[in-house]
C-alpha cells in the first residue's frame, strides 16, 4: 500500500487506467482526491458572494470579484483533473472487480452526473421559469444513486465477485 503513495505510485493511480487495484488503494485513491476537492470548494463556498453582483454596489473593476472570478476558473480545472483521475483510478477497481465489458465507461459516470448535478443546480437560478426543479432533483437523486453503487461495488466489496468472459 505505502508503495502506491509515492511519486510512482500516484502516477499509476491516477494518470492511467490500465491495471487492477484492490478495494484498499480505491479507498486511498478516493480520499485523495477528497482532500484535495473539499477545501477548495470551501473557498468557493467564501468567495461565491463576490461573483454575484451588480453594478451599483461596487466599484466597476472590484479586486475580490476578479479574485473570486480567478478562482472560480482554477477550481474548474482542478475539478476536470480530478474528475479524470477518479476515472482512471475506478477503472482499475471495475476491472478488478470483474466488469470487463469498458470499466472506464462505468468509472466515468459518477464524475460526469456530477457535473451534470453541478449545471443543474448553476442552472436552474438563473433561467427557472423554463428549468423545471424536477431536472434538479432527478440529477442529483441519479448521482446519489451512482455514488452508492461506486462506494458498494468498488470500496466494500472483494475483488473478481463478477467474473465475466472477455
Amino acid at each position: 500500500m505505502s508503495g502506491l503513495l509515492n511519486r510512482k505510485g500516484l502516477r499509476f493511480l491516477f494518470r492511467t487506467e490500465e491495471g487492477e487495484i484492490g478495494a484498499r488503494a480505491w479507498w486511498s485513491g478516493a480520499v485523495i482526491l477528497t482532500c484535495i476537492l473539499a477545501p477548495l470548494t470551501l473557498g468557493w463556498l467564501a468567495l461565491q458572494p463576490y461573483a454575484y453582483r451588480k453594478l451599483d454596489e461596487r466599484a466597476f473593476l472590484d479586486p475580490m470579484t476578479i479574485v473570486a472570478y480567478v478562482y472560480v476558473l482554477a477550481l474548474a480545472l482542478v475539478i476536470m483533473l480530478c474528475a479524470v483521475s477518479y476515472t482512471n483510478l475506478s477503472a482499475k477497481r471495475f476491472r478488478a472487480r470483474g466488469w470487463r465489458a469498458n470499466p472506464a465507461m462505468l468509472a466515468a459516470l459518477l464524475p460526469l452526473l456530477a457535473l451534470f448535478a453541478g449545471a443543474a443546480h448553476w442552472l436552474y437560478p438563473r433561467v427557472a421559469d423554463v428549468t423545471p426543479w424536477a431536472l434538479v432533483v432527478l440529477c442529483d437523486f441519479a448521482l446519489a444513486c451512482v455514488a452508492i453503487w461506486h462506494i458498494i461495488d468498488l470500496g466494500l466489496l472483494r475483488d473478481n465477485l463478477r467474473r465475466q468472459d472477455q
